[in-house]
């Protein structure tokens, strides 16, 4: 398998910083850009369960979706002939049981010449669209990030809760604040609300067992620097 690939069902720390520390954000335009462009290219392939966005880095806890496909295909027209390939290529739709891999039955009225996402590219995607977007902003030329993203495969149910709660005490390990309710570039408030959101917040509280254990345990101090080692960053 290419060392560049996302295996589907799998979950990940993905992480990333600006060019030699540059910020990646200026201004909460540049933050609201960052997750509108996540939504559109990460969410058609990834389930989000944490993040948070650091003026020159960020962290995103996922899980990269199994059985979906693209939801247009490059013979898609609309009624005046134009395609709806260009506009609409990452929107994906979620294949049924019976549509799985081996599967005899397959779903009705799939589109035609529907390629299999590549999740990684997804990724790539995002932060090639966001450079663009604040190179643009800002006047500026070259690559914003510092490397290919990287990340962590998690395949410990241990570091579930303990990923969370060192993404979203990043802020407060940073001097940002002193506790993730005062920043509000992360999921910590979304995990609190009662508002809809895209965010599997059933999932995170389920790792926690309750909101009131996910309040207490960010209550209490952790040791970032041990899953700083961990990651090597």
């Amino acid at each position: 398998m290419n060392e560049e690939e996302l295996i589907s069902g799998h979950f990940y720390h993905i992480y990333n910083c600006g060019i030699n520390g540059e910020n990646l954000f200026r201004a909460t335009e540049n933050y609201h850009s960052f997750l509108s462009l996540m939504d559109k290219y990460v969410l058609p392939v990834a389930d989000l369960f944490a993040w948070v966005l650091m003026p020159n880095h960020f962290h995103l806890l996922v899980r990269i979706k199994e059985n979906v496909r693209y939801k247009y295909s490059i013979t898609d027209r609309d009624h005046q002939g134009e395609t709806w390939f260009d506009d609409h290529k990452w929107e994906t739709i979620d294949l049924p049981a019976c549509a799985a891999p081996g599967s005899v039955k397959q779903p009705v009225n799939l589109p035609i010449n529907v390629k299999i996402p590549k999740p990684h590219l997804h990724f790539s995607h995002l932060f090639n669209a966001y450079a663009k977007y604040y190179n643009q902003r800002y006047t500026r030329h070259g690559g914003l990030f510092e490397r290919r993203f990287n990340r962590k495969h998690i395949d410990n149910e241990r570091y579930f809760k303990r990923m969370v709660l060192y993404i979203h005490n990043n802020p407060v390990h940073h001097g940002f604040c002193s506790h993730p309710i005062e920043y509000p570039w992360t999921s910590y408030l979304t995990c609190i609300s009662i508002k809809p959101t895209k965010l599997h917040r059933e999932k995170v509280m389920g790792w926690f067992d309750s909101q009131a254990e996910f309040k207490l345990l960010h209550n209490e101090k952790m040791e970032v620097e041990k899953i700083d080692k961990w990651l090597e960053i």
